[in-house]
């Protein structure tokens, strides 16, 4: 369906492509992968034909439908939710727009000469709708709306009104509702809550067209992909398997090619040992230009490309004492809707708890009453003894002063740490060369992330409160930050939609649920082997 061939593409000074190839067929689903910067989102933009390569091609088959799904989702304002998810929905929208424009002129008095010609077109558009299913179209947006976390008084409202994450997942709703022959998704499991997320799981896995899409949530990509394209240098390399297989494959294929370059090197060493012992000689004159005329024609096998993992090790933190924190008899309420009547829960040392619970449960509520961002309507939290606590939100990045540089944040600080351990700290956080002297204020929201990750654990707290740390997280940091958190000596209370960073790290699971609240004392592993469910109120 979509072919890439021979595509070379440079952005100012950096060469994007050369020479690459890969292909797209009918059905398959494929997972994007390389490091930030190498290419994925130049890639669909030239697929959609945004963009043009420098050299090759990428041709499209005659007919094919794209739809694709960006982090640029525009304005959107002016009409309810579902009108605005709807009007993405290809031809079927457009002529739902004509329909209610004759159905307009039908009623208009001035054009009574023109009727026999509306309604004869009104017939045709309204034919073709049919056909389309189009009378069913906004029972679909619906049940898409619903999938992604929507409520129905969400439905209704004004688009506007949405908080940007929100409106990423408008932006989603309208590219399936499309159904289009190709998907292309550019990191489509941000802003979306673990239910969303297995809903959205769900639909990629039984769509009936093509799909090509990055992620940085490994399990996600594991379950919906057949197939990795691999981004590197320049070079399109193709797997069969999810990312799981991708990554084995990858490890084997660096092994042999490194074993492959030691041979050579071992063999151009030898080679290259006799022509300096005996050039000199007239007597192996011969030999010495046979062995020269020899190196000059073979290939150079090159060492495999480094994948750059840098791992982050937390200094202990003091300890506490063994009740963390305390919650007797909490009630909280927003505006008319209570959140929690009557909650009681003790966090103890070295628990790790995370916080399950669909939209509206109270996770986020829960995490601000531990951190003292918020307060009881009735009822009391109390930290216990000796308690250094280090809170994480989508907020906390205001903390950033856009005019100061990653490295003068990290030394304003940090003013009695050493420029060594701050510059290896910056470079374990994803900050290296000259990334360290960027300005806050021009950082991604993942690149803030993970510089208020940074300060957070370098003088680190013994009680880690985290709001979906892995937000904007690609896998290799997500990688490093689960393995540091893994030797972690304090206590966890987290929320998270990330099932690998669940599993990896919970000890603990607190259920919130409309029935009430249910405590588990095992991880989110054993949460799922007991209740039967990935999230609450799904079905595995």
């Amino acid at each position: 369906m979509i072919r890439l061939e021979s595509i070379g593409k440079q952005n100012g000074k950096q060469i994007v492509f050369i020479d690459a190839s890969a292909a797209l067929q009918k059905g398959e689903k494929v997972g994007l992968v390389g490091p930030n910067g190498a290419g994925k989102t130049t890639l669909f933009r030239m697929i959609t034909g945004e963009e043009a390569p420098d050299e090759g091609q990428v041709s499209v088959d005659r007919g094919t439908t794209i739809g694709y799904f960006s982090q640029d989702v525009g304005e959107m304002a002016g009409r309810s939710v579902v009108a605005e998810v709807m009007d993405g929905a290809g031809p079927v929208s457009e002529l739902m727009r004509e329909m209610a424009e004759l159905e307009a002129a039908m009623g208009d008095p001035e054009r009574a000469d023109e009727m026999d010609e509306i309604i004869n077109r009104y017939g045709e558009v309204q034919g073709r709708f049919e056909e389309l299913d189009g009378y069913s179209l906004d029972g679909r947006a619906r049940e898409v709306l619903d999938g992604l976390g929507f409520s129905q008084a969400m439905m209704d409202g004004d688009v506007g009104a949405l908080s940007g994450g929100w409106k990423m997942r408008v932006a989603l709703a309208r590219i399936l509702l499309m159904r289009p022959d190709v998907l292309l998704l550019d990191e489509p499991s941000n802003h979306l809550d673990l239910e969303s997320l297995i809903w959205l799981e769900a639909f990629l896995k039984n769509y009936s067209g093509a799909l090509l899409m990055t992620s940085h949530d490994r399990e996600f990509m594991n379950r919906i992909v057949t197939k990795i394209i691999e981004i590197d240098a320049g070079s399109l390399t193709s797997y069969s398997g999810n990312y799981e297989f991708y990554q084995q494959q990858r490890a084997i294929a660096d092994k042999n090619q490194q074993a492959q370059f030691e041979r050579q090197q071992a063999m151009l060493a030898k080679e290259l040992d006799f022509i300096a012992r005996f050039k000199a000689r007239a007597s192996h004159a011969a030999q010495v230009q046979s062995r020269v005329k020899k190196l000059d024609k073979i290939d150079r096998v090159v060492p495999p490309k480094r994948r750059q993992t840098v791992e982050f090790e937390f200094r202990a933190p003091p300890r506490s004492g063994e009740d963390v924190v305390i919650l007797k008899n909490v009630h909280k309420r927003y505006g008319e809707r209570p959140i929690y009547e009557g909650l009681d829960f003790q966090v103890r040392r070295r628990e790790r708890w995370c916080i399950m619970g669909v939209n509206g449960a109270g996770k986020s509520t829960l995490l601000k009453l531990v951190a003292g961002e918020a307060t009881p309507d009735n009822g009391s939290v109390s930290r216990g003894p000796s308690v250094k606590m280090g809170y994480f939100a989508q907020h906390a990045m205001d903390v950033l002063d856009g005019d100061r540089t990653v490295f003068e944040q990290l030394q304003d600080s940090f003013p009695q740490a050493g420029q060594a351990p701050l510059r290896a700290l910056a470079g374990c956080f994803g900050f290296s060369g000259d990334e360290i002297e960027k300005k806050c204020r021009v950082l991604s929201g993942g690149e803030k992330a993970r510089l208020v990750m940074a300060m957070m654990l370098f003088d680190p707290p013994n009680f880690l409160v985290l709001d979906e740390p892995t937000n904007h997280l690609d896998i290799a940091t997500k990688e490093m930050l689960i393995s540091a958190l893994g030797q972690y000596e304090g206590t966890m209370l987290f929320v998270s939609h990330d099932r690998h960073f669940l599993a990896a790290l919970s000890n603990r699971v607190l259920e919130l649920t409309p029935e009430g609240v249910h405590a588990y004392g095992g991880g989110y592993t054993e949460y799922v082997q007991s209740t039967g469910q990935e999230a609450p109120g799904l079905r595995s």
